[in-house]
């Protein structure tokens, strides 16, 4: 169903409006450089001369009045192979990179072969399928039926493998955790009758320990 599915994604994607981001009801706006610019569209001709299909081509888009702006249009390349920059590099801009895959253990066998792991999401009526899903990849934030698996600020936000630096992710917990300086403080607190001399060892250590 693959070609069905990319007919109704295209379609949705023609509806996006990008315009300078202080245009009513822009949905995008600029790439920050031309550089950047330069770069995105640069990935998508040398996916397409790889063979891939540019389903839809948001290359020299320039909305009117801004002409001279650092703009790239919605894009979608299909079929796009493990070798190719469009699915190597983060693209960092709005192309959407579709590759073929026969079943979830294939799925899963790709997303495990790469070495980022920042979000992946499954879509399924399957239980089992999604059980499987989760388990199996290595990766940081996980959806199901969600698009993008960014959960809520009271949890962490962070990916796994080379999508992650440092020692803790952000947010949630472990952002609480970061910004925390922990004291421990060891207490004994023996009834005023008992009077006992100084001892070197954790209550209820055994006689011996004495």
């Amino acid at each position: 169903m693959a070609d069905q599915f990319l007919e109704l994604v295209a379609e949705k994607t023609k509806q996006v409006k990008v315009a300078d981001g202080a245009t009513p009801g822009a949905d995008m706006g600029a790439i920050i450089t031309q550089a950047d610019r330069d770069r995105i569209e640069e990935i998508i001709t040398e996916a397409e001369q790889a063979g891939a299909r540019v389903v839809l081509d948001g290359r020299g888009f320039r909305p009117k009045g801004r002409e001279n702006g650092f703009f790239t249009g919605p894009t979608i390349i299909d079929q796009v192979s493990l070798d190719q920059r469009a699915y190597v590099e983060e693209i960092f801009g709005p192309v959407l990179v579709v590759l073929r895959i026969p079943d979830l253990q294939a799925s899963i066998d790709l997303i495990r072969a790469n070495p980022y792991g920042n979000g992946a999401a499954i879509f399924t009526t399957s239980g089992a399928a999604a059980r499987k899903f989760m388990r199996s990849i290595p990766v940081g934030m996980i959806g199901v039926n969600v698009p993008i698996p960014v959960p809520v600020a009271y949890h962490s936000f962070g990916g796994w493998q080379d999508s992650f630096f440092g020692e803790t992710h952000i947010y949630g917990p472990e952002g609480v955790k970061f910004f925390t300086e922990a004291k421990v403080v060891t207490q004994r607190w023996p009834q005023p009758k008992q009077r006992e001399q100084a001892t070197f060892h954790f209550a209820g250590a055994s006689a011996a320990a004495e």
